[in-house]
């Protein structure tokens, strides 16, 4: 019974997370979004900053729920079974930066669901390799490790988007034409480089998982996530003095305190749907985070298709916006004005993204990949 009600707080979490990606991702028009909902433009953290964190965050929680049975016995069907899911998640989403156009000359190689698959292999086996203690050294090590490249690997100004390592070395291996350009260079905040830290975001998450599991009472299971959350908190605040919190480089300090954050709000789920039994709320974010990486996938195809491939006449001179376009500017513009509709817009799909996933819940359909 324990366990269940484990499982059912990081599903609601899961569930936050997704739908706030979807909140994040889908607005009306990326012209009209109010401050919160935009990613820090550079140092700092905004909320918007902690939806890609607290995911990689669960999944380094679900990895111990799933792997528990093993105790860190790794052996070569364990190793197999992370690799192929690895493969799949890598290549979900290379395929969706693919879609519509199959342009292999400019495709970008990177991408959330990238680095999700990257961080979950590389994690997964590193946490089921070490026993607690040297995982706290390795992740240690990756965090120091990290802090030191960009340090000593930048000439000048080394957390700048111009001058950083991890461009550099995105750049020499990924090539310019294969990365992100939407900080007016090319960039990739998603990166190969970046996505090292990324792992230890995963085993501050399987970590956690271990200290949920081996609480005794729901009571110390709370206390000690709110204690370690906060501490968490508090040393990524103090490295942030000379080691930026920046989510588009995946800082060590953001790291921390992302994962802090993270931390406590678990901690506060456990509180209330665990102890306090008021989880009549918390339903439709159980039905999100049941099938997560399917919704994630499915609304990416969505928005890319009515964004490309449907294209709507606007006028008689036979002029075309596309799909996307003319449901805001049409429909929720025209409804709550352009800040507020563009919100509108976003929190439709989040309702009709929730339907998707009512429904394959109640059909007991969980698409594993």
């Amino acid at each position: 019974m324990m366990a269940s009600n484990r499982l059912v707080s990081l599903d609601v979490l899961r569930g936050i997370t997704i739908s706030f990606m979807i909140l994040v991702n889908t607005p009306g028009s990326w012209s009209f979004v109010y401050p919160p909902l935009r990613h820090a433009e550079w140092h700092g953290c905004t909320p918007t900053d902690l939806v890609f964190p607290f995911f990689l965050f669960i999944v380094g929680v679900s990895v111990w729920f799933s792997f528990a049975k093993y105790k860190t016995k790794i052996s070569k069907p364990v190793v197999l079974k992370i690799l192929k899911r690895t493969l799949i998640i890598f290549l979900l989403g290379f395929l969706l930066n693919l879609f519509p156009f199959f342009d292999f000359e400019k495709v970008r190689i990177m991408g959330v669901l990238q680095r999700i698959a990257l961080a979950y292999g590389a994690g997964a086996i590193l946490c089921l390799t070490f026993k607690r203690k040297p995982l706290i050294l390795v992740l240690c090590l990756i965090l120091l490790g990290y802090w030191g490249v960009l340090y000593f690997g930048a000439e000048t100004n080394p957390y700048s988007l111009q001058k950083n390592v991890v461009r550099t070395f995105d750049l020499f291996v990924l090539g310019e034409q294969h990365i992100y350009k939407g900080f007016g260079v090319p960039f990739d905040p998603e990166g190969l480089l970046s996505a090292i830290p990324a792992v230890g975001t995963v085993i501050i998450g399987y970590l956690i998982g271990q200290v949920i599991s081996e609480a005794l009472t729901l009571m110390s299971k709370i206390k000690t996530l709110s204690l370690l959350g906060f501490v968490l908190v508090l040393l990524g605040g103090v490295w942030n003095v000379v080691f930026p919190i920046n989510k588009a480089l995946w800082t060590s300090s953001y790291v921390l305190f992302t994962a802090g954050l993270a931390t406590l709000l678990l901690a506060a789920l456990i509180y209330i749907i665990d102890l306090k039994g008021f989880n009549t709320w918390s339903k439709p974010f159980i039905h999100f985070g049941t099938n997560p990486l399917f919704i994630f996938v499915f609304s990416g195809l969505y928005v890319k298709t009515i964004s490309y491939l449907i294209q709507v006449p606007v006028d008689t001179s036979g002029d075309k916006i596309s799909g996307y376009t003319y449901l805001f500017e049409h429909v929720f513009a025209v409804v709550a004005g352009p800040m507020n509709g563009s919100l509108l817009f976003a929190l439709t799909h989040i309702v009709m993204f929730w339907f998707i996933c009512y429904l394959l819940y109640k059909n007991k359909i969980f698409v594993k990949i």
